[in-house]
């Protein structure tokens, strides 16, 4: 699976070019007041999480809907088969190790 942050696409799409337009916008239409960091952030990198709040007020003030924000690509990843392991490579109780036996019933 791979993970598109497409900020900066959606907002020039909308002739936004800036972090200072965009933060502009998501206080007058949105009522979210980011700071001139956080909103170059978003502007610049991808970021590992978004709140759904922000993510809402960014579809707001650019008036689109989260597919335009992210992509996403659900293609399967193939895996290769992993070759058993041998059973001596399986680490034995520590209890049998020492000849200890389970107590009768």
């Amino acid at each position: 699976m791979k993970i598109r942050w497409r900020l900066r696409m959606a907002a020039a799409q909308r002739e936004v070019w800036t972090g200072t337009e965009l933060r502009r916008l998501l206080a007058e239409k949105a009522g979210l007041e980011l700071s001139s960091a956080s909103v170059s952030a978003l502007f610049t990198k991808e970021p590992s999480q978004v709140k759904m709040t922000t993510l809402a007020a960014l579809c707001t003030a650019l008036e689109c809907t989260p597919n335009d924000l992210i992509e996403i690509d659900t293609t399967p990843v193939e895996r290769s088969a992993d070759p058993p392991r041998p059973v001596a490579d399986i680490p034995k109780a520590a209890g049998s190790a020492r000849g200890w036996s389970m107590p009768p019933l």
